[in-house]
């Protein structure tokens, strides 16, 4: 399931705004869900804690969308995700490859999560 309901105002697209993404409801504990906000595809993860996090779909080794179909887990204490491609790790917290297989360390961009009524938000900073 892809989520493609991201909505701000038209007066927030260029500057920074919390953009409403989808329903909490909508995400499941642990599996990843991909939406697209203007024209950048986020992965959103909701774990155990209730925590919504949000980083960039696109694996940077593989070059494919494919983050949110990610395995969801921990290192030490940072929840995190590894890509189904290469299985590089990523801290879901900052988007830090803690793990890169092997390769040159490469990152995943990360967004500002809240829930407020029900919803989840993502805080965006104009349209990249």
């Amino acid at each position: 399931m892809t989520l493609t309901d991201a909505t701000a105002p038209p007066e927030a697209a260029g500057a920074e705004a919390w953009i409403r993404i989808c329903a909490l409801g909508d995400l499941e504990i642990e599996r990843g869900r991909a939406a697209l906000v203007h024209d950048t595809q986020v992965a959103l993860f909701l774990l155990h804690s209730g925590r919504v996090f949000a980083v960039s779909n696109l694996d940077p080794f593989s070059g494919a969308h494919v983050i949110s179909r990610g395995i969801v887990g921990t290192r030490q204490d940072a929840p995190t995700v590894a890509s189904p491609m290469f299985k590089q790790v990523f801290d879901l917290r900052t988007g830090a490859c803690v793990d890169a297989q092997g390769k040159e360390p490469a990152h995943l961009r990360s967004w500002p999560t809240t829930v407020r009524d029900g919803a989840v938000y993502v805080k965006w900073a104009g349209r990249s």
